[in-house]
């Protein structure tokens, strides 16, 4: 059987699409393969199943989103708070635009699979925490040069980070909910007020 060089990346990205903008249960490998153009067999070939499928359209994503308007909001030529603005803003022009093409909010893909796979499939919830953290090392970094550059005073870092991720995601999942992008534009920017001190020891 001769497989096109192509068509690895077809699957990938029409499944990913379908993920993102429906769900991951209500979507089938049939669908997938006639809307990319592709036999089961050549699915087979890349994706031994439906969740190997999933975990190569999340590390597709998650890369994408690295080194893409992640990398350019966290760049480390901005001062350490600005990068907060330039992500939410990233967010909010993200999601506009693909509000104006589909007429609905797709939300954080990452986000829309937690929320429906994680209590069913530990391996995919295991993969989805990976990204997080991830995402929540950026902010952490950031927060590490205010403090250090005398732009906030000292605190817990890693537990912001991890709060203003979590921030961000609600909002997101708040403006997919209302299908209205500027709850971000309005919400976001209070992200730079979250505040978590270190804990007093005895």
């Amino acid at each position: 059987m001769s497989i096109a060089p192509d068509t690895k990346e077809r699957i990938l990205a029409t499944a990913r699409d379908l993920f993102h903008g429906r769900s991951y249960a209500d979507v089938g490998i049939k669908e997938i393969c006639t809307l990319a153009k592709v036999q089961k067999g050549s699915f087979y070939h890349f994706f031994p199943s439906k969740r190997d499928l999933a975990m190569a359209v999340i590390d597709s994503m998650a890369d994408d989103w690295a080194h893409g308007f992640v990398a350019e909001a966290f760049d480390e030529a901005l001062p350490p708070l600005e990068r907060l603005d330039c992500m939410v803003d990233a967010v909010y022009f993200w999601q506009k635009a693909a509000k104006n093409l589909e007429g609905r909010m797709p939300g954080c893909l990452f986000g829309n699979l937690a929320l429906e796979i994680s209590t069913r499939d530990e391996v995919i919830r295991a993969r989805l925490n990976a990204v997080f953290n991830k995402a929540s090392a950026r902010f952490h970094q950031a927060l590490e040069e205010a403090v250090e550059n005398g732009e906030i005073p000292p605190l817990d870092t890693e537990a912001t980070a991890t709060a203003m991720l979590a921030y961000l995601e609600g909002v997101i999942l708040l403006a997919k909910t209302r299908n209205d992008p500027d709850v971000v534009r309005s919400l976001g920017p209070a992200i730079k007020s979250i505040r978590i001190e270190h804990r007093q020891t005895n």
